[in-house]
């Protein structure tokens, strides 16, 4: 029997979030869909509950027991701020997310981080995020996937002139960038939320998976053909087997009745 997933999505705002709980709405394996989140939604679906609650005081009441929790947190410099603010929506509020979740029993943590996260990395951003990353694996859940995605691209409801100039740039070297330059091709957000459903149905049996932005690019569900759907008769049944030979008595074809009268006739 299919066992019907809820799931927990932080960041259902942004790009990334907003595909992805449109996408586990109308999933035949998701029955609950829970969001957390600092302002309402655009979409409303029977699936889908949620909460408002600034990040600063979220607390493990807000928490439903979820079979996975998606954390799509993410921000940039320009629209943080400061330095303060960026590392508090990529760093300490996916941090906080993370240890109520698994206080709560969530035995499956996806996050967003960034392609090139490393915590000695030159570039800052880099920097924050592979912090992050360290900090999740350190907090030593069942199961953690890290998605890794290069330039995400989709219809922003803010303009951002850096990214707009890079998706009009790789949308022309796209094309171009094979073999393990295929990992620095932009990618849809309707992709990656897709690539995380994938993850949380049918992710790596690794306890620590990191997933790069060209595995990502290649993720779709896996068609899965019902059981007994097509029964192959030669297989379920050795016809051959049974010739008449091997019959038992009682079903093998009856003498017919004009033969058993020219017998007693030779017989009289």
């Amino acid at each position: 029997m299919k066992v019907m997933r809820s799931a927990l999505i932080i960041g259902a705002t942004g790009l990334v979030g907003s595909e992805l709980v449109k996408l586990l709405c109308e999933s035949d394996e998701y029955a609950a869909v829970n969001v957390l989140s600092r302002r309402p939604l655009d979409f409303s679906h029977p699936k889908l509950d949620v909460r408002l609650c600034e990040f600063d005081q979220i607390a493990e009441c807000d928490f439903e027991f979820a079979h996975e929790v998606f954390c799509c947190l993410g921000t940039t410099m320009k629209k943080a701020g400061s330095k303060e603010q960026f590392e508090k929506v990529d760093f300490e509020y996916p941090l906080t997310v993370a240890a109520l979740a698994k206080n709560k029993g969530v035995g499956h943590f996806i996050v967003i981080s960034a392609m090139g996260a490393n915590e000695k990395a030159f570039a800052y951003y880099s920097r924050v995020k592979g912090k992050m990353e360290r900090e999740l694996i350190n907090m030593d859940f069942p199961k953690l996937s890290i998605v890794r995605p290069s330039l995400i691209t989709g219809n922003r409801p803010e303009f951002r002139l850096g990214e707009t100039v890079g998706d009009k740039v790789l949308k022309v070297l796209n094309p171009l960038l094979v073999g393990p330059m295929k990992k620095v091709r932009s990618i849809p957000a309707k992709q990656i939320a897709k690539a995380m459903k994938v993850i949380a149905l049918h992710g790596k049996k690794e306890k620590v998976a990191i997933y790069l932005s060209d595995e990502l690019l290649e993720m779709e569900m896996p068609i899965i053909e019902e059981e007994n759907s097509f029964v192959d008769k030669e297989v379920a049944f050795n016809w051959k087997k049974f010739d008449e030979e091997e019959l038992p008595l009682a079903d093998k074809k009856p003498e017919s009745n004009q033969s058993k009268l020219k017998e007693a006739d030779k017989g009289k």
